[in-house]
């Protein structure tokens, strides 16, 4: 009987093109090409069409994507919300405890950050019941050089943090730091290791590349020190020079943020957080969307 000698170029030419990237190891050149498994969302304000959560669903369903991120504290009818991911298949992957600027879990005022936490706590409730993974949390920002600095911040938002971990295990949801213009993270070893004061069962990380491109720092570099770190991450567009701009058009470099994601087996959600529009606008949000994401 003729022998048929393995080629191991040859069969992980034949799994990366079926799909399978558990059968490539993890250390050869063609792990380290293949592209991240990512799925498109929104953020919940983003979708300017539509009256009712159904309605809003719907949209986001015939543009292609497959998730959104709502906002929590929010008036919005839980239950009509429920009913359209159910009715759509729009899947509500977290929510965004949008007011976290103000009241700040950072605030000098100890009732203040109290009433932080408690809204911090709401959106895990609300993300529970959305059947979502994490809340997305901007935990403090510098303001005052004495009443509101860098320690200060680091203390306070760590304080209040570790208060709200055992709700996150209890209700398995996870709270995903975010790094914004708010002077406090501006480096990614920052970023690890306040993420790693907490219990990787409560606390994560949530990366914006466009968010902290004027920091200097390339976004693959954050996304390599992050590692499994990254939760989720979303996205818009900053250019250096002229500052906010649409996706695909600002200074971020994709192609080596894709390597990275890939590279720490990032497989998830890609959110999009730009202003509100209607069926064309949303449908030129999903092309833009779509370039920079699979090029």
């Amino acid at each position: 009987m003729p022998q048929h000698r393995f080629d191991r170029r040859v069969f992980l030419g034949a799994a990366a093109a079926l799909g399978c990237p558990a059968l490539l190891t993890a250390g050869s050149p063609t792990a380290l090409d293949l592209r991240p498994r990512l799925k498109k969302a929104v953020k919940w304000g983003m979708i300017g069409e539509g009256s009712t959560p159904l309605e809003k669903f719907q949209l986001l369903k015939e543009l292609g994507f497959e998730g959104v991120e709502m906002n929590s504290p929010d008036s919005q009818d839980r239950e009509a919300v429920v009913r359209a991911r159910d009715t759509t298949g729009i899947v509500i992957h977290g929510v965004v405890n949008g007011i976290s600027w103000n009241p700040r879990l950072s605030d000098p005022d100890p009732a203040v950050r109290a009433k932080a936490l408690e809204n911090l706590k709401v959106a895990l409730h609300d993300c529970k019941f959305y059947g979502g993974t994490t809340v997305l949390l901007v935990p403090g920002a510098v303001k005052h050089p004495e009443n509101e600095n860098f320690d200060q911040v680091w203390e306070r938002s760590t304080e209040q943090l570790r208060k709200a971990e055992p709700l996150a295990r209890e209700l398995g949801v996870k709270i995903a730091i975010e790094v914004v213009w708010n002077d406090f993270i501006t480096q990614p070893e920052q970023f690890v290791r306040f993420v790693d004061q907490f219990d990787p069962a409560a606390v994560g990380a949530y990366f914006d590349p466009s968010n902290i491109t004027k920091y200097g720092i390339p976004p693959a570099t954050w996304i390599r020190q992050l590692g499994k770190r990254m939760l989720k991450f979303d996205f818009k567009g900053y250019h250096m020079e002229k500052g906010w701009v649409e996706i695909g058009q600002g200074s971020e470099d994709w192609p080596e943020i894709r390597k990275a994601l890939a590279e720490i087996g990032y497989h998830g959600w890609a959110t999009a957080e730009v202003r509100a529009g209607d069926r064309e606008h949303l449908k030129k949000v999903a092309a833009q969307m779509d370039q920079v994401l699979y090029g």
